[in-house]
């Protein structure tokens, strides 16, 4: 390997190596260590252009590649390199063989500067590292020059060493970078055995070039979310289902008992049904309007808490339990609203997040089917920062981290919200956010249930695909919670206002570009990705998870805390 250092040498003398102070072949050594750098800059550039393909797959084989591109292109090449360096002109002082011509070792007996002397003593007749630092003696330089020089130089270099790290692992964790820094550490204490004075200029030419080398890793990109969302492929197969008991064995149901939908009907199932199949999953109906089993005075309404599309809301006291429950009645209940109504009950029964409101029962009222939900006693999102003003980074973190935790839940169980908005949200006392609302809620697979001409969700809202009637999906969702994360950071839907709902509509359609994004908060770059007009290049609601989650854990605050932290007004003076 010495052999090839001293080609290293020879070459970085032929690029650079002036005859002037302090001497060609001190420039060379200068030259020869930007040329080091290029090294671990180019195992940053491998592994960037690796995730293009592989994104935040990090398997044991993709980990290993990693691995082994970190410690060879950081550890095993520089070292040999700096090392080889040294020896080359530790063995031209001594006269032996250094690898380089005649006429280049004739030029290293050449003196350029007084306080350098003959370059090849300079160079290669000193002190190393370790001895210049701990036993100093005889040194050409003075010593807080070279304690400068050993703790500022390499201190530097790993700066820019991670920060190559880190912009190749861009859009995933951050942890694979120690991949790159801590070969390095070794590199630069294993390095100490090199002449002082060789080690001065070595560094002198690494440290710049670590800098200029963050560009073509820069300009390669982080990986597309297209890959990064890319789901892993499945290992193991779910259980064959048991066959279903003969029909002749089965009892017969026995009548019903009571004029009242049991509370424990819509959990009593042992298993929910998978991810698209909740429209069709059979479900304990409660009995037709009319009939002789409706009707039910078990919840007292206190107040009218809300009034849309598909139903009433009101504040309610459960008699029985003794508890505040918000009920809400279907409006002229026909089959239609019942199988919407059923549907959504079925749905939002089997989805458990402390975020997500929760479904007690689904009961016969006099005047209807109601939906007997969990009561949140609190204000709007929309309301609080209206009245307040806009909320800072931290709560807004938290907001897009808790409420995309509840949509998460929800679409596990094949559920779709359709109807994310910042009065959809409500703040409890505490300051912690819930995900209230889902009136529109529909089962992933279902599409028999909107009515000819409904517009689905919130002009101002809406995500693209669903103002131009494509399905929703659980990027719609996405898309339609980065709209109430940024409404409340900057008080602003993200594509402005309109005069009316349907121009609000039509700008959406139309994928009108945002304009009124929060530019000077820490979620901008995030929240321009999740308000991309096309589903498949946004972010999934994991990895926005996982982003906010790692920018909140690095700032040491709570994930879980209140998001009620209002930014402060500007003085008027």
């Amino acid at each position: 390997m010495s052999g090839i250092a001293s080609a290293l040498l020879s070459l970085a003398h032929t690029l650079f190596g002036p005859g002037f102070c302090p001497g060609d072949w001190v420039w060379a050594t200068t030259t020869a260590g930007a040329l080091v750098a290029l090294f671990p800059a180019a195992g940053a550039l491998i592994v960037a252009i690796v995730r293009k393909g592989t994104g935040n797959r990090y398997d044991a084989t993709t980990l290993t590649v990693f691995g082994l591109i970190g410690v060879v292109s950081v550890l095993v090449l520089p070292w040999l390199m700096a090392s080889g360096i040294s020896e080359t002109f530790r063995a031209a002082n001594a006269g032996g063989v250094s690898g380089l011509s005649a006429s280049e070792t004739a030029k290293l007996s050449t003196n350029y500067c007084s306080f350098i002397g003959v370059q090849k003593t300079y160079l290669g007749g000193g002190p190393n590292v370790f001895e210049t630092l701990f036993y100093p003696r005889g040194l050409k330089l003075s010593y807080a020059l070279y304690l400068l020089a050993f703790t500022v130089l390499p201190v530097g270099s790993l700066l820019f060493v991670m920060l190559q790290a880190r912009t190749a692992f861009r859009r995933g964790p951050k942890w694979p970078s120690r991949f790159f820094w801590i070969p390095f550490v070794v590199m630069a204490v294993a390095s100490s055995g090199m002449s002082a004075n060789t080690a001065v200029h070595f560094w002198l030419g690494f440290l710049p070039f670590s800098i200029l080398g963050l560009i073509p890793v820069a300009l390669v990109g982080p990986p597309p979310w297209s890959v990064i969302n890319r789901p892993e492929p499945r290992r193991d197969e779910p259980p064959a289902a048991p066959p279903p008991p003969r029909r002749e064995q089965l009892p017969p149901p026995p009548p019903p008992q009571n004029k009242q939908y049991p509370a424990t009907a819509l959990a009593s199932a042992p298993e929910p049904p998978p991810a698209g199949m909740l429209a069709a999953a059979p479900g304990a109906i409660p009995p037709p309007p009319g009939s002789r089993n409706a009707g039910s005075s078990r919840y007292r309404r206190v107040r009218q808490l809300g009034h849309g599309g598909f139903g009433t809301v009101w504040e309610a006291v459960d008699t029985q339990l003794n508890r505040t429950v918000a009920l809400k009645i279907a409006h002229a209940p026909d089959r239609d609203t019942e199988e919407r109504m059923q549907r959504e009950a079925r749905a939002l029964a089997v989805v458990n997040h402390p975020n997500c409101v929760r479904v007690y029962d689904l009961v016969e009222e006099p005047d209807g089917l109601a939906l007997v939900m969990e009561y949140l006693q609190g204000r709007p999102l929309a309301e609080v920062v209206d009245g307040q003003g806009p909320i800072d980074d931290v709560a807004a973190g938290r907001l897009w981290s808790t409420m995309a935790g509840a949509l998460v839940a929800a679409h596990e169980r094949g559920v779709l919200h359709r109807d994310v908005k910042p009065s959809n949200v409500i703040l409890d006392p505490a300051g912690i956010a819930h995900l209230i609302d889902f009136g529109i809620a529909r089962s992933q697979g279902d599409s028999k249930m909107t009515a000819t001409g409904m517009m689905i969700g919130t002009p101002d809202f809406v995500a693209p695909e669903q103002a131009m009637g494509s399905p929703a999906s659980p990027a719609s969702d996405a898309w339609q919670l980065a709209a109430t994360v940024s409404y409340a950071l900057s008080g602003q839907p993200p594509r402005g206002t309109r005069e009316t709902p349907m121009a609000a509509l039509m700008a959406a359609a139309r994928a009108d570009p945002v304009t009124h994004l929060p530019q000077r908060s820490v979620h901008a770059r995030i929240l321009a990705a999740s308000l991309d007009p096309e589903p498949r290049r946004r972010p999934t609601l994991n990895s926005v998870r996982r982003e906010v989650d790692g920018w909140l854990s690095r700032q040491g605050k709570a994930l879980d805390g209140p998001v009620t932290q209002i930014v402060p007004r500007r003085s008027s003076r």
